[in-house]
């Protein structure tokens, strides 16, 4: 495959060679490149024999001697080199399936790549890829690879993801075993479905990948109000969380006895539907899940009270708010707690948005919607400025899913809105009026924040 070059890195390589946007990539040390993968590997030895097509057709056999690993600094299309896989399934929980209509194309986009998993944690079904691409990943070393199983059972995973091939392409799973590359694997569990007796013969099956299966998530499937002719998801219940949350800590003891890990992990959510309190740190083995919402709750409180300890009262005196998701507004509000029996010259109000635009079933932060913000914050007092946690925003914007953007809430509220990153140091930081210019979310958007009270350092 040949590869268009859109730009290149100022005083790079690239550069001093005087390769443009404009001219094309035809090969590296004599082969052909699919990837990024392919580039990077040949790419990172110190002599580098590039062919580039120049704008005019002309030909450029180009020779480089550099340092090992040192970037060219070419700029493609493509971060990946090459097309997004789209995803090959229909599954019966799958969130894209339940989307509202007439929102940015980009959200109705289903990815199953292999590469986004390495590059990015996405998880993969594999049913899209043949023997060549397993080889291929374990050639070029792409661990952790995520992966969705959802169930052992061939026959039910091919009904859950209504794929044929979903069954049979578990082999591959071998094959990662047997290479000793490092998995994490992540079920999705709908009610009388693939929960109680199938959970726990899944979770059995794949305990034989353990090391290489080095974390391994339990989730509840999320449902939205626009589910209209697709597959009956029942909602779990405190009986459901209970027994799913006894089959997972089963499994954490035999795998810890045996290899020192505890393999699986139940989401907090289902500790909050069960009324449990978290497991203790040391259970989560370094957060190795925490984007499915594994761990979130106890990182959160364990970073909190070491920010407090450390924190001094610095006088001021302030009101705040801080709007979430309604499975985070306890926790956010135990925070709140924790920092004002400390410093209690601080008013830090929490509020938990309920999700009107997909239904309120959908309690989790990253869901909140502009429009939800508006409507439920309108004509309170909200102090002196509004938090938000960057994981209601479009990745590198300040947009949220509805399109709606911090400014146009701003306006609409009449009230400074800033968006921190996530965990509880910046929380604590926003709490007790230190906030560090760190803690402020700045990759969605240059704006000019408010002072603060001189919060911003």
């Amino acid at each position: 495959m040949e590869h268009r070059i859109v730009g290149v890195e100022p005083d790079s390589i690239a550069e001093e060679l005087e390769i443009e946007a404009g001219d094309v990539l035809v090969k590296v040390n004599g082969e052909d490149i699919e990837d990024v993968f392919d580039f990077r590997q040949l790419t990172e030895e110190a002599e580098v024999l590039l062919v580039v097509r120049k704008k005019d057709g002309e030909e450029w056999e180009i020779e480089i001697e550099k340092d090992e690993y040192e970037d060219l600094g070419l700029i493609f299309e493509s971060d990946l080199m090459s097309d997004y896989r789209r995803c090959s399934n229909a599954c019966i929980f799958c969130f894209i399936d339940q989307m509202p209509p007439n929102m940015r194309e980009t959200l109705y986009f289903k990815d199953d790549d292999s590469r986004l998993s390495f590059l990015q944690g996405n998880y993969i079904t594999l049913t899209n890829m043949k023997q060549k691409e397993i080889d291929r990943i374990i050639h070029h070393r792409l661990e952790p690879m995520n992966i969705s199983v959802h169930t052992t059972d061939p026959e039910l995973r091919c009904m859950m993801l209504k794929n044929r091939f979903a069954g049979e392409v578990l082999s591959y799973l071998d094959d990662f075993y047997n290479a000793g590359l490092y998995m994490n694997g992540q079920i999705v569990l709908c009610k009388g479905i693939n929960d109680k007796e199938h959970l726990e013969k899944t979770l059995s099956d794949l305990y034989r990948y353990v090391p290489y299966m080095q974390s391994l998530s339990v989730v509840p499937a999320g449902t939205t109000k626009f589910r209209d002719g697709l597959y009956p998801l029942e909602p779990l219940t405190k009986e459901d969380a209970l027994e799913t949350i006894a089959i997972v800590e089963k499994w954490q003891k035999i795998a810890y006895d045996e290899y020192g890990i505890h393999y699986v992990h139940a989401s907090d959510e289902f500790y909050i539907m069960a009324g449990l309190d978290f497991p203790e740190e040391d259970r989560y083995d370094g957060y190795l899940q925490l984007e499915n919402g594994v761990g979130m709750a106890r990182l959160l409180f364990t970073e909190a009270e070491n920010v407090l300890d450390e924190t001094e009262q610095d006088g001021t005196h302030e009101k705040r708010t801080f709007a979430t998701g309604m499975l985070a507004e306890p926790l956010l509000k135990r925070v709140a707690e924790m920092t004002e029996r400390k410093f209690p010259g601080h008013e830090n109000r929490v509020i938990g948005i309920e999700n009107d635009f997909f239904g309120r079933s959908i309690t989790v932060a990253g869901l909140v919607t502009g429009t939800d913000l508006m409507k439920q914050l309108k004509g309170k007092d909200l102090g002196s400025v509004l938090y938000l946690p960057s994981c209601m925003f479009k990745s590198g914007e300040e947009v949220f899913l509805d399109d709606l953007t911090r400014t146009d809430l701003e306006n609409e509220l009449h009230t400074p809105v800033v968006i921190i990153q996530g965990g509880g140091t910046s929380l604590v930081h926003a709490m007790t009026g230190n906030l560090q210019e760190e803690d402020v979310d700045r990759t969605h958007g240059e704006y000019e924040l408010p002072s603060l009270n001189g919060q911003i350092r």
